[in-house]
């Protein structure tokens, strides 16, 4: 339990960070995009108010962006250059350190779910491929067809990817290639798919003071089989503490993983005694950069203080306090949409 005055139960969550198409995109699919961001935040706000748990609020929220095909995570995940779904998910308990992950899941419909059953049901954190499959089949979660995970979309997507030998695109890359061919397209969202990130998080403080973080993804289109990244793997794409922060992550993964990217928030902020915005800021706006790292992340301190930096042009992102009303937004350009 930590130690700071209890603050009000708050959630926030991400959709992928990325470039800016404003222009390109219509009110109705920037309606979508939001819309989407705050029946889960209403959601996850409601049940904070009632007194659900950290973990379980921020599991719940990633399980309804996972079934959602506006991002990649779950239904509507991105292509492998083979032409599969491989899918990385991780969770993380701020009050005990007890951590989940699952890698490469091909046939579990909620890799979220896989990985808080990792956390519960095992002396391990992380299951990989078939084994992770088949771990979270014995604890009961649902099976589907390796083919379930597609949309006609994320399908063109990787298409028109190998097709325009664009090689390894971020996220549903491939996206943008379809747009830059097609001008008439309707399939173009509020963020540039060519640089757009679509890991999907959630972190949350409840009303006993505990922090939890879930991170899950559908990777990158075209990305060779068998390649992980930062989203599964704990202190890079997924973190908690109840004496700092729970941390999740969206941008690219190498770079992530490279620099810790989500402990080393922790870290400033425990060794330093930095605030949350600052030392997101620093990580996010000076040590990513360095080495070529785009994205954001989203974070809840012990304190109940909300930061949602990001270095592109736009990340989809929101919050919700109990007793106030959610926040949500796409672009850089409003309001810091943080408190």
């Amino acid at each position: 339990m930590n130690t700071h005055k209890q603050a009000r139960p708050v959630l926030a969550i991400h959709g992928g960070a990325g470039t800016l198409l404003r222009s390109k995109s219509s009110p109705q699919q920037e309606a979508a995009y939001l819309g989407a961001l705050q029946r889960i935040l209403g959601d996850g706000q409601a049940r904070l108010a009632a007194g659900a748990t950290a973990m379980d609020v921020v599991v719940e929220a990633v399980r309804q962006l996972e079934e959602c095909e506006l991002f990649n995570a779950g239904k509507g995940a991105v292509y492998t250059a083979a032409g599969s779904h491989e899918l990385d998910a991780s969770v993380m308990d701020g009050a005990t350190l007890r951590a989940g992950a699952v890698a490469g899941v091909t046939r579990t419909r909620n890799p979220v779910l896989a990985a808080r059953a990792v956390m519960l049901h095992s002396e391990h954190l992380m299951f990989i491929g078939a084994a992770a499959d088949a771990f979270a089949a014995r604890h009961g979660l649902e099976q589907v067809a390796p083919d379930w995970f597609g949309t006609p979309l994320r399908l063109e997507q990787l298409q028109r990817a190998k097709q325009a030998e664009a090689g390894v695109l971020l996220d549903h890359d491939g996206q943008a290639l379809a747009f830059k061919q097609a001008a008439s397209d309707p399939i173009s969202c509020p963020i540039d798919e060519q640089s757009k990130f679509g890991t999907v998080g959630a972190v949350a403080l409840d009303a006993q003071g505990h922090l939890a973080a879930a991170t899950s993804t559908g990777g990158m289109t075209n990305k060779q089989v068998g390649r992980v990244g930062d989203s599964p793997v704990i202190g890079a794409g997924c973190y908690a503490n109840d004496a700092t922060v729970a941390i999740s992550c969206t941008g690219t993964g190498e770079a992530f993983m490279r620099s810790c990217a989500a402990h080393d928030v922790s870290a400033l902020m425990e060794y330093l005694g930095l605030p949350v915005q600052e030392a997101s800021r620093r990580v996010v706006m000076e040590k990513l950069p360095a080495i070529a790292g785009r994205g954001g992340l989203i974070a809840v301190a012990a304190n109940g203080e909300v930061a949602l930096p990001f270095n592109t042009e736009g990340m989809y992102r929101g919050y919700a306090r109990v007793g106030e009303a959610p926040v949500a937004a796409i672009y850089a350009s409003e309001a810091q949409v943080e408190g």
